[in-house]
Parts: structure tokens; sequence; C-alpha cells
């Protein structure tokens, strides 16, 4: 399939966050409170691109819950349609876009052109969120402790609510956006 067809199969924003049922009220959290900068000079460069966005997600997913509604702040800002395509549903897509070339890490976010060819891509997370990450999993025992599970449930549940209420995070996230769209 053509990234055209994978895009006219997506579910819009709203339909996705409709049947929700794990990060909803987290990912409208952030998206209620998330206010883009005055960038008006960016937005009005992507506008000139006429993108339009496919974002491979999952509702589990933490990292969606963050970057989802970044995305579609900066969407609105300039004018470019997002859909939205279950991973697990669309695997033949989410293989072409394989984090270090083995994970299916989302969300992956690829930008295409009005021919619908890919533009750019973003995902799945700003390099600095990822060092976090990084860092955390370190912390952690090794996998064959007794208190592994619960460890990396306590670091989940703790990088979620980081994502969810520290606004710097969002800050993080929308720059690392900004650079991959001002490189297209």
């Amino acid at each position: 399939m053509s990234l055209n067809e994978w895009y006219d199969k997506g579910l819009d924003p709203d339909e996705y966050i409709e049947a929700m049922e794990v990060n909803k009220e987290d990912l409208l959290y952030i998206y209620d409170n998330f206010s883009l900068p005055a960038d008006e000079a960016f937005f009005e460069e992507v506008k000139n691109k006429n993108l339009r966005a496919i974002i491979l997600t999952e509702d589990w997913c933490g990292d969606a819950m963050l970057n989802m509604p970044i995305l579609l702040k900066i969407s609105e800002a300039v004018n470019m349609p997002v859909k939205a395509l279950l991973r697990d549903d669309n695997l033949e897509l989410m293989d072409q876009y394989l984090t270090n070339g083995t994970a299916r890490s989302i969300p992956i976010i690829i930008f295409i052109d009005s021919e619908g060819n890919e533009a750019g891509k973003w995902g799945p997370r700003a390099s600095k969120i990822q060092a976090y990450i990084d860092e955390a999993r370190a912390q952690l025992p090794s996998k064959d402790a007794d208190d592994f599970e619960e460890k990396q449930k306590q670091m989940h549940r703790f990088i979620s609510k980081s994502y969810r209420d520290d606004q710097d995070n969002w800050s993080i996230v929308y720059e690392s956006m900004k650079e991959t769209l001002k490189a297209i």
C-alpha cells in the first residue's frame, strides 16, 4: 500500500481519542493544558509545505499519550491533517518504521507531502526524553532479580506521571517535532 492509502485508512484524531480506554484522560489533560509558543514564522513555514501526518499509535502507550497531543496542537496551527493508525492492526506499515531496525516502538509520525511521499519521520521519542528513559532503566535491578517486575511497574507509573504533569517534557517534545518539521 502507498502512504496515501495508509493515510486514507487512518482514523481521524477525534475518532481515535473517543475510542481510547487506557490513556484518554491523560492525553486530553496534556492537550487541554499545552499551549504552543508564539512561533508564527515556524507555523507559516510548515503551512507552506502542505504536509499531512500519519501517527502509528496505541492507547496503552505512554509515549503516545505524551506525543500525540503535542502533534495535534502543531497540526491545528499549521493546517496539517492527521490520521491515526493502530500499530497492532497495521504491522505491515509499522515494520517499515522499526526503531533500531528491530523494535515496534511507538508513536511513529510519518509526515507525507501532497503527492503522498514520505517527507519526514519522527518518533518514538524526543532524544532528551529517550535519555531520561535510558537513565531510569539503568536504575532497575537485573531482569532476573525478584523485584524486577515490581520496580519496572513503579518506573512506568513514575514516567507516565511525569509525562502528564511535567510541562518541561511537553516543551521538549514540541522542540523535537519542530526540529524534524523544519528539516523537511
